[in-house]
């Protein structure tokens, strides 16, 4: 078993990769992308190639489909690394490696081969999976007796899907979408949701707006319209009517990976804290010579490295789920704590750098955008906290 909290030799080789991408595709161009008025605008297909020639967009495919193999431990660990540069990036990426790494594990063979090697071969290739809706959001983390509004009623055949998703990262960029909907009515979506795969020429598939967010910007969100739209029984995957279950065998990291975003973009707040710290004289000398500004900065080195090691230990037992117990509130924490820590550490930041923190042009006023989206991004926080307790205490 590799260890969690030591960076090995291939993970190096990967995350210099991802460096290298991220200081000469990235961070040029983020600033710029973000500021664009049209939301649509600040999406960016050159990015998405250059990860794809730079390995990056598969690499979560195992070497038999083209990739490296990249476990989540390591996948957590790049994410990070993207959203050093740019969250929104980090977002893009982050929803097409986990989706890959699913369509690994959760399709059959059959449907392996009509889909993997279409998305390995494109470069522009992302992939969505559609699940919140305006009335069913985080509460799907919770038992309860709602279902999804959006719904499949069997033909033969298959099934006609009317209904909408909203909020969903990468939804007008897609190539290849996972959808749950419901399938049984009477029925909470822990019981009759079923989840289905689906290319984006669907007939009856079509998207809406493109969602105006106050960051996060170089990643899309958009509306999935369904209107009798048919997907084929080859299409299900898993069981029709238990696709919930999807979700609970197949998405271990999914928590993990929405932390690791949010604490790359800490990590460059912090680091601009430490550097503008170092030269701002103020008092007669350097913001870092005064005591709290110093201890201030630890804090924020600590907070950092703590939802880091949080985030290692639930990658690391996803991966070792067959040989480890699996500690289910691991499903919902790391990004609870990691998104907290990323807010406090980001206004902290903006506060070191006085009024300049302030203007845009030194850039923290985007990380501060930025880390909010994931005070509610891959479930609102208070939600995820619920779900941690239903696991911790459920007797």
């Amino acid at each position: 078993m590799s260890d969690p909290f030591i960076v090995d030799e291939f993970q190096e080789a990967v995350l210099d990769t991802v460096r290298r991408y991220v200081d000469e595709v990235v961070r040029p161009v983020a600033a710029d992308l973000d500021r664009n008025a049209d939301p649509a605008d600040s999406f960016s297909w050159d990015i998405v190639e250059k990860a794809d020639q730079a390995g990056i967009r598969t690499m979560t495919l195992s070497e038999d489909w083209g990739g490296i193999g990249a476990d989540s431990l390591t996948t957590g660990m790049v994410i990070e690394e993207l959203a050093r540069g740019d969250l929104g990036v980090s977002v893009v990426m982050a929803q097409t490696l986990k989706i890959a790494q699913i369509m690994q594990a959760a399709l059959t063979e059959d449907q392996q081969q009509r889909y993997i090697p279409g998305f390995r071969d494109d470069p522009r290739g992302t992939l969505a999976i559609g699940i919140t809706e305006p009335e069913t959001a985080s509460n799907y983390f919770l038992q309860g007796d709602w279902s999804f509004t959006s719904k499949a009623e069997k033909t033969d055949g298959g099934w006609i899907v009317n209904g909408m998703k909203h909020f969903i990262s990468n939804g007008n960029r897609a190539s290849i979408y996972l959808l749950f909907v419901q399938t049984e009515k009477g029925k909470p979506l822990h019981q009759g949701s079923t989840c289905f795969i689906l290319k984006r020429d669907t007939p009856g598939f079509t998207i809406g707006r493109v969602h105006d967010k106050m960051g996060e910007r170089l990643a899309n969100n958009a509306e999935l319209i369904f209107t009798d739209c048919f997907i084929p029984d080859e299409d299900v995957i898993g069981e029709a009517g238990n696709g919930f279950q999807v979700l609970v065998d197949f998405f271990p990291a999914s928590n993990a990976y929405a932390a690791a975003t949010v604490i790359g973009n800490a990590q460059t707040a912090y680091e601009m804290s430490v550097e503008w710290a170092k030269t701002r004289i103020q008092g007669g000398k350097p913001l870092i010579e005064h005591d709290g500004i110093r201890s201030q900065l630890a804090e924020m080195h600590m907070m950092i490295d703590v939802a880091r090691t949080y985030i290692r230990k639930a990658t690391w037992m996803a991966d070792n789920r067959g040989t480890v117990a699996w500690d289910p509130a691991l499903g919902a924490l790391p990004k609870v704590y990691a998104s907290q820590a990323a807010w406090k550490i980001a206004t902290w930041a903006s506060e070191i750098h006085g009024g300049s923190g302030y203007m845009k042009d030194i850039g923290l006023e985007k990380l501060m955008r930025d880390a909010a989206a994931f005070l509610h991004s891959d479930g609102v926080n208070r939600t995820l906290l619920l779900k941690a307790a239903d696991s911790l205490f459920e007797d």
